[in-house]
C-alpha cells in the first residue's frame, strides 16, 4: 500500500514551477552495489525517476549479474515534479535514463527534446496502441494504470443501492454527495479524472458534467491520500478517520492493496472498482540527452522491458506491465479490476488544451 500511496501524494508542478522549488527534490536513493567511474566507462547507470519508482533487490541485482552495470536510483518528487526537473537540467542530465513520464505530460518532455531515440528490445512483446512514439523512439512505454472511481462495497450493499458505472452515472440523484475527488491541479490522479470526463463528454460537454457535479455535492481535496485515507468509506484507512465518502477517486489496482496482509484471505476486496470512470495512463522510459553513460543507459531500457522487470512491477509499483508474455500476479487477477475499455486522449490534445481545462475547471468546481 505505500507505494500506491506515494504514487499518488505528490502535486502536480507545473510548467510554471521555479528552480528553486524544484532543486530541494531529488534525493539518491538506492544502488544494488558498487559505483563505478563517471562516463562512458562507468560501471554505473542512474536512473532518474519519481518517488513511486520500486524494484524487487534480486531482480536488480539480476540485471548487474547479466550486464556488469549496477542501477543508482535519483527519485525526484512526483511525476509532474521530476519531468520538470529534468526539462531544467536539459542538455546535463542528473542521469543516463529517466522513466516514469506519462501520456498527461508525455508532449512536454518529447517537445522539450529530453529523449535520444533508442528502440529497445521486446518492443514486438509490447501493444500498439501504448507505443506513442513508435516512429520515432525518444520513449518506451513501460507500464500502464487506471485512474477510476472506486466505492465502498459495504456500504452500497447495505443501503441496497447499485455502485455507479460511469462517468454519467455521478450526477444521478442518488449519489448526491457521495464522491470525492482530487484538485486537478495538486494532484496526478485528479487531473487523470479531469482528461477522462473531458474524453467522454469532449470540448463542449465536459464543463457541463462538472457543473453537474458541482451540484451533486461532489467533495474536493487536495491530494489521493487525503481522499483516500480520510474521506473514503471503503479504505482501511478512511474506515479509521471515519471518512463518509463512499465513492473516491483513485487506480484499478486498490483493490489489491487493500487486501495485501489480510488473513484469512477474503473472497472479495472491500473496494470495487466502476469500470465505466477510467482514464488509462501509460509511463515511459527514455534514454536522457546528454547522458554519460548511453551504452548502459540502452541496456537499462531494455531491461525495464524485459519479462523479468515486467512481472516484478505489479506487486512493487502497483501498476500493469505493458509486455503480452508477462503474467500478473495471482492478487492482481483474483482482486483486481480489469478495465477493457478506458478513456484515453492523444498527448497533442492534451497538450494542447490541458492548462485552459484546469482554469477552466477551478472556475467551475472551487
Amino acid at each position: 500500500m505505500n507505494t500506491i500511496r506515494r504514487r499518488a501524494i505528490g502535486a502536480l508542478v507545473l510548467a510554471t514551477a521555479g528552480v528553486t522549488a524544484l532543486a530541494g527534490c531529488g534525493s539518491d536513493s538506492g544502488s544494488s552495489g558498487s559505483s563505478g567511474t563517471k562516463g562512458a566507462n562507468s560501471k554505473t547507470v542512474t536512473l532518474v525517476s519519481h518517488d513511486s519508482f520500486a524494484a524487487s533487490k534480486s531482480v536488480l541485482a539480476e540485471f548487474t549479474k547479466e550486464t556488469g552495470y549496477t542501477v543508482k536510483v535519483l527519485r525526484g518528487g512526483d511525476a509532474g515534479a521530476a519531468v520538470n526537473q529534468a526539462i531544467l537540467t536539459k542538455g546535463h542530465p542528473r542521469g543516463d535514463v529517466f522513466f516514469g513520464v506519462d501520456n498527461t505530460l508525455l508532449s512536454r518532455a518529447l517537445d522539450n527534446g529530453l529523449f535520444d531515440p533508442y528502440e529497445a528490445k521486446g518492443l514486438d512483446q509490447v501493444s500498439a496502441d501504448v507505443q506513442l512514439d513508435a516512429d520515432k523512439h525518444r520513449v518506451t512505454p513501460i507500464d500502464s494504470g487506471d485512474v477510476c472511481v472506486n466505492y465502498d462495497r459495504a456500504y452500497f450493499a447495505a443501503h441496497h443501492l447499485a455502485p455507479p458505472e460511469t462517468f454519467a452515472d455521478l450526477v444521478k440523484p442518488e449519489y448526491k454527495n457521495m464522491l470525492v475527488t482530487e484538485n486537478v491541479a495538486t494532484s496526478s490522479p485528479g487531473l487523470a479524472f479531469l482528461l477522462g470526463s473531458a474524453a467522454t463528454f469532449g470540448d463542449d460537454g465536459w464543463q457541463g458534467y462538472w457543473k453537474q457535479l458541482k451540484a451533486n455535492g461532489v467533495e474536493v481535496v487536495d491530494g489521493w491520500e487525503q481522499a483516500y485515507d480520510d474521506r473514503f468509506s471503503g479504505s482501511s484507512a478512511g474506515k479509521k478517520a471515519k471518512g463518509d465518502r463512499p465513492l473516491v477517486v483513485s487506480y484499478a489496482s486498490s483493490p489489491p492493496a487493500e487486501v495485501v496482509g489480510v488473513s484469512p484471505e477474503p473472497a472479495q476486496s472491500p473496494v470495487g472498482v466502476s469500470t465505466g470512470t477510467c482514464f488509462r495512463q501509460i509511463e515511459f522510459a527514455g534514454l536522457l540527452h546528454g547522458a554519460k553513460n548511453t551504452e548502459g543507459g540502452k541496456a537499462l531500457i531494455d531491461f525495464l522491458l524485459s519479462k523479468e522487470f515486467q512481472q516484478d512491477m505489479p506487486l512493487q509499483m502497483y501498476v500493469d506491465p505493458v509486455r503480452r508474455d508477462a503474467a500478473e500476479p495471482e492478487l492482481f487477477t483474483k482482486y483486481g479490476a480489469r478495465i477493457d475499455h478506458p478513456t484515453t486522449l492523444a498527448p497533442e490534445k492534451i497538450a494542447a488544451e490541458r492548462d485552459t481545462w484546469v482554469k477552466a475547471w477551478n472556475s467551475i468546481v472551487l
